[in-house]
């Protein structure tokens, strides 16, 4: 046999035939095809004989046998040639089961220590002050200041990701004059000026005295000059102002309200129909203060509390994403819908102001007193106006007059995007996102958060770059522009990319304000990623607290008691549009989660941090007041980059389906208690519901029970694919696009907002509401409508957790 190697070895396979097809003695069949017809014909004889030889030929039998013996030795030769050329030809490396290991790639569990013990507070100091430098509102020079900071970041050769890039979009934006800045003014019947409020927030560190500091301004509220008597309308809620006008004719009026309760362009729009030409805003120390309000020695810069000119900007917008191109890409050449058609923005001008102005005007009112539910922190009886104040006050017969010079425009904005590719299935996607712009410096919202980004991203990026870790999957990396003016960078991203997103996302992780206080992990999330949040918030030490861990301090402030587990901390749900999550929930259905750390609720009824969206957000209020040492956010960058690495790196994706069974329950148990009796009524059944649920529980169960009974590591890699998928893709089935109409980009029928206020599903809470309030049959029938769709889309969600058929 070596021999016969040693002979044809170094001779191609062409080569070879050759020579055995030209060999004297032989005669061979060929293959040919001729004209499409495969077909198999005898050659013309290879050789001449001459007469001699002829005479001397054997007998034809004699000569037939020796013929296909040699035949027969030449075709073995062949192939043992070809066998041996195969077998020492081909590398090595490629049957050695490198592949096998790999595909059953799972998470590394030192890999995971490693990155917890590499995460260092310090850089996320340094990060945050070098972010808070200079005010960065969207489209400003300060935010192409951060763009260029982050992809600096991201392209670092030592520390930086696979790579990087900005993503451009052209979107409406809203802005103030700043040569004709908006006014709020207490005129007399005369025309003169008694009062005028604040412009600008006061100085006592030198960042609020930086000129790129904007104004206080409501975005995209309209240019106008009403002027009225004022009146009071508590938060601006619909039924605020039905209370309100069955005492005050609300007729040209000007309304005064406070954060809280509606959205921030619902109090202007819920207003309109009354006739109110106006409305200010402002934050009650009540809300934000616990009641203090004296700089003297009660807020900032002596604690974390908002001083008496603090004014929180905002977009009074109701949609997300931006406003000319719904639903889609905001790129040069789009489409663009006129701007008078733009929905769900405040009709009439409105402005917000700080609470040293609000107090002068409210506790100038007259008229009679307000519920004790619409009181406030300010000495004086808030009245609801007569319309206008009190015949003893300086302001009596005097009317409050608001100007706003606002103005829209098309301005480029950037998402700056990063990638560290998979090395198993690159093409399914772990996406990790917060925004970078922010109103004026933005410490904590939303740098806290784009400050532990970086972190993360330094330390996995380092590993990329050293050769000692490559994640299972890709991971993105998202900072989101714009955010700030509604949620835009994130959703036009989606709508860009809207298919690709949508087959291989596996899940997004959103860390915004990472860090509201220091006291306790807070989350929100789907119910599926449950339990590798739990798991991660459990490796992850609480900050201050010794052994104790994320974990095992969370419970001690916020807990719940489940029927699976048992005592477990208490968690929201992704229910509306308060960060970029929104589009990748409620558009996209993909599985989501937003975490920070945040204060001890039963110390303060601060609804939010107090400096939240003012001039005040500084890296000096972040170092003295929000987290000292910096040791809340590098415990939110361990968990939440715990929590990514399991996503990226597991061979089944750590979402449990039976976790959301129970979250569907709990829904139900609550619809079943506030309108079964009613439904019934009135003919409309909810057992085609039960039996959903109950159909999704048994699937979800069956599933657990497949990936508990399977050793996938040693499997098909094809049957894991199979399960991952069917967990990825569980939170698409929930989705109906002509579920809610009136609802821009909410397709989820578990986790659309909802304005009924109640902890069950909320296209069947907000339609019950509705129904109960006119009684109108065709109301009653919406009713119905959300059921079925509720139903159905349960009961098809159960069917993609099952085999397949």
């Amino acid at each position: 046999m070596s021999k016969l190697y040693n002979l044809f070895c170094g001779r191609s396979l062409p080569q070879l035939l050759r020579c055995c097809v030209h060999h004297p003695k032989v005669r061979i069949f060929s293959y040919i095809s001729h004209n499409n017809t495969d077909l198999w014909r005898k050659p013309v004889v290879s050789h001449k004989i001459h007469r001699s030889e002829r005479e001397a030929q054997p007998i034809p039998g004699r000569r037939m046998i020796k013929q296909a013996l040699i035949g027969i030795l030449c075709g073995a030769a062949v192939l043992t040639a070809g066998i041996l050329i195969g077998h020492y030809g081909i590398s090595k490396s490629n049957g050695d089961g490198s592949w096998a290991k790999d595909v059953a790639k799972d998470v590394d569990e030192s890999l995971v220590e490693k990155f917890l013990s590499e995460v260092d507070n310090f850089q996320i100091q340094e990060n945050l002050r070098e972010l808070t430098k200079v005010p960065h509102m969207a489209t400003t020079a300060g935010d192409e200041q951060t763009v260029q900071f982050m992809l600096k970041r991201w392209q670092d050769p030592d520390t930086g990701l696979d790579q990087a890039w900005r993503e451009e979009y052209l979107v409406y934006l809203s802005f103030p004059d700043p040569e004709n800045p908006n006014k709020v003014t207490v005129v007399s019947s005369s025309g003169g000026v008694l009062y005028t409020a604040r412009e600008k927030e006061k100085a006592y560190t030198p960042e609020q005295d930086d000129p790129e500091v904007v104004q206080p301004y409501a975005a995209y509220s309209p240019a106008g000059q009403p002027k009225g008597k004022l009146v009071y309308a508590n938060q601006g809620k619909p039924s605020d102002y039905k209370l309100l006008n069955e005492t005050v004719d609300l007729t040209g009026t000007i309304a005064i309200t406070r954060y809280g309760g509606a959205g921030r362009a619902d109090k202007a729009i819920n207003a309109a129909p009354y006739g109110v030409v106006g409305v200010l805003v402002y934050t009650d120390p009540l809300d934000i203060n616990d009641g203090l309000m004296s700089d003297v020695s009660e807020t900032y810069p002596h604690s974390w509390y908002m001083p008496p000119s603090g004014v929180e900007r905002g977009s009074f917008n109701s949609h997300y994403g931006d406003l000319l191109t719904p639903y889609l890409a905001a790129k040069e050449e789009t489409y663009r819908i006129p701007a008078e058609s733009i929905t769900g923005i405040p009709p009439i001008p409105i402005q917000p102001i700080g609470f040293e102005d609000a107090n002068k005007l409210i506790c100038e009112l007259a008229g009679a007193a307000a519920p004790d539910a619409w009181q406030g922190a300010f000495d004086c009886t808030y009245n609801f106006g007569g319309p206008g104040f009190k015949p003893t006050s300086a302001f009596n017969e005097s009317d409050v007059k608001l100007a706003t010079f606002n103005s829209g425009a098309l301005k480029n904005s950037s998402n700056v995007m990063g990638v560290i590719r998979g090395s198993v299935e690159p093409d399914r996607y772990v996406i990790y996102g917060n925004h970078r712009d922010s109103w004026v410096h933005g410490a904590i919202d939303p740098s806290s958060g784009t400050a532990v980004m970086l972190e993360l991203t330094r330390v996995l990026g380092r590993m990329v770059k050293q050769g000692t870790w490559r994640p299972r999957r890709s991971i993105i990396f998202g900072s989101w522009g714009a955010e700030e003016f509604g949620l835009i960078g994130s959703a036009e991203y989606t709508e860009q990319y809207f298919t690709k997103l949508s087959e291989r996302t596996v899940a997004y992780i959103n860390v915004d304000i990472a860090v509201f206080a220091n006291a306790t992990l807070r989350a929100s999330w789907m119910p599926s990623l449950q339990n590798v949040i739990f798991k991660a918030a459990k490796q992850v030490d609480a900050p201050g607290q010794g052994a104790t861990s994320v974990y095992d301090n969370w419970i001690r402030y916020a807990n719940r008691t489940s029927s699976a587990h048992g005592p477990i901390p208490k968690v929201g749900y992704l229910t509306g549009a308060g960060s970029d999550y929104a589009a990748f929930v409620h558009y996209l259905g993909i599985t989501s989660m937003d975490i920070s750390y945040t204060y001890d609720r039963s110390k303060t009824n601060a609804r939010i941090y107090p400096a939240y969206h003012t001039a005040y957000d500084t890296f000096d209020y972040a170092s003295r007041f929000i987290d000292p040492g910096f040791t809340s956010h590098q415990a939110i960058a361990r968990t939440a980059g715990n929590v990514l690495i399991r996503l990226a790196d597991s061979l089944v994706l750590p979402l449990n389906c039976s976790d959301y069974a129970e979250s569907l329950e709990d829904y139900l148990n609550t619809a079943v208690s506030l309108y079964q009796l009613p439904l019934q009524a009135r003919g409309i059944s909810m057992e085609p519901l039960k039996h959903a649920v109950a159909s999704f529980r048994t699937a979800a169960t069956h599933l657990d029970q497949v990936i508990r009974g399977s050793d996938l590591a040693n499997e098909t890699p094809l049957k894991a694919r199979r399960i991952n998928d069917q967990l990825m893709l569980l939170d698409r089935a929930f989705l109906d696009p002509l579920a809610f109409p009136d609802k821009h980009a909410y397709r989820h029928v578990i986790w659309a907002s909802s304005s009924a206020g109640k902890p069950t599903f909320p296209g069947l809470a907000d339609a019950f509401a509705n129904a109960e309030s006119t009684g109108q049959d065709g109301d009653w029938a919406k009713v119905h409508y959300h059921l079925s769709v509720l139903s159905q889309a349960v009961e098809g969600a159960a069917h993609t957790l099952v085999d397949v058929v």
